[in-house]
């Protein structure tokens, strides 16, 4: 990438005029009108006011959809910045803008996902960051630039979206556009579907599901009671234990996460391990808003094996805070937190992170950690949890969560274009 960006601290401001994004100090954001006819152009990102116009392109996207929720744009650009994310360090790529006259209508980015070849024996080229208007042309045009990109770069196929891998967000959503997503989900336009079914050589390739999860729902399924006892005398029997992470040594914890999670999807469809400086960020992001009760371990013969990892939902307060271009950052935080600590509006959780490793699957320790999180859960006041992503050929992940009356309320795809 041949660009340099300022990178502003939490509480700063994007100023100046941004492609019909209109956010200068203290005044409201102004979203002007798009037109979607005139001739089309792509050009790659390449100036500080390209990245600018990148990042706030998506509150254009929805600026009318009340299910949406926005980003804290410090966050996004440092997603998005080579100098900062630590995805790049094992990604080759490029941003693109599309644009009409001089207004944006869409954008996408382009990559080599060089740790995800290696790890798979894999020409693939990826694409993400992919937000635009409901333009046909736009989005053909978008998806034959990333497309010539990793051609370019020996790929064979094209494949997304990812932002920037399987650790982030996936997929476009297909199924269950009437509420706002949890934390760290993907969301994305009712339109989106029908764009990528015309866009030519595009085809699906995997589905991702979420499943929502009530401790009453639970109850009143006809076989919990049974999964209850069964479970109790398996972990006897076995020797499996189910505790909570340790407060006082969260780091730690966070390194044995790691170890389980690479270790028990290292065959997953599209699966690519972490990164020790991913793992450092994704523990210095949501490290704050992680209870130590709701990381479950367990241990078999007192070695870790499995865990379940789940999260408040975080987006709730983030939807009533709404972050934007020209809103002081800092406000939003403020927002965030009072309507996280003071005034909570978060009533529920997302299992984040679940894994165990091979030797130790098929023997009752999905439904332990289930069944623990269930009743933990359930003391701390929450009573709804979301899990989610699971691969739709995860069958004993899916049956689990349809013992436990989940509601498959939620579908997102991947697609993929083969050259």
């Amino acid at each position: 990438m041949r660009y340099d960006f300022d990178h502003s601290p939490i509480g700063s401001m994007i100023t100046g005029t941004m492609n019909h994004v209109t956010a200068h100090r203290g005044k409201k954001l102004q979203i002007m009108p798009i037109s979607l006819t005139g001739p089309l152009t792509v050009r790659k990102v390449e100036a500080k006011a390209d990245f600018n116009t990148l990042i706030t392109f998506p509150w254009q996207v929805y600026k009318n959809d009340p299910n949406w929720v926005p980003p804290l744009l410090s966050m996004l650009r440092e997603h998005y910045d080579p100098k900062h994310s630590p995805a790049w360090e094992y990604l080759t790529g490029e941003f693109y803008i599309a644009w009409r006259g001089d207004q944006p209508v869409g954008t996408i980015a382009a990559f080599v996902n060089q740790r995800h070849n290696d790890y798979w024996d894999e020409n693939m080229g990826f694409f993400g960051a992919f937000e635009v208007f409901d333009d046909q042309e736009a989005t053909d045009a978008l998806l034959q630039t990333a497309a010539d990109y990793v051609q370019g770069h020996g790929c064979s196929a094209l494949r997304g979206p990812f932002t920037f891998s399987t650790n982030g967000e996936c997929g476009i959503l297909v199924d269950g556009f009437d509420d706002p997503p949890v934390v760290m989900y993907t969301y994305t336009p009712r339109y989106y579907p029908r764009l990528f079914e015309n866009a030519p050589g595009f085809a699906q390739v995997m589905d991702l599901y979420a499943y929502r999860i009530t401790f009453q729902n639970a109850l009143r399924a006809e076989k919990l009671d049974k999964i209850y006892r069964i479970t109790e005398r398996n972990n006897e029997r076995r020797g499996i234990t189910i505790r909570s992470g340790d407060p006082k040594n969260m780091q730690a914890e966070f390194a044995l996460v790691k170890k389980i999670y690479n270790n028990a999807w290292n065959r997953n469809w599209g699966f690519v391990p972490f990164s020790d400086r991913e793992l450092d960020v994704l523990a210095a992001e949501l490290g704050q808003y992680i209870h130590s009760r709701m990381l479950l371990i367990a241990e078999l013969a007192g070695d870790p094996v499995a865990f379940i990892l789940a999260l408040p939902d975080m987006n709730q307060a983030l939807h009533a805070a709404y972050a934007r271009p020209g809103k002081p950052e800092v406000i939003s935080l403020l927002q965030t937190l009072w309507h996280w600590k003071i005034r909570s509006k978060i009533t529920r959780l997302r299992i984040m992170l679940m894994g165990i490793e091979k030797p130790y699957r098929n023997i009752g320790i999905d439904a332990a950690l289930f069944v623990e999180a269930l009743k933990t859960s359930e003391e701390m006041g929450w009573h709804a949890a979301d899990g989610g992503w699971v691969l739709d050929n995860n069958d004993s992940m899916n049956q689990l969560a349809h013992a436990l009356n989940g509601d498959h309320y939620k579908t997102w795809r991947i697609y993929q274009r083969s050259f």
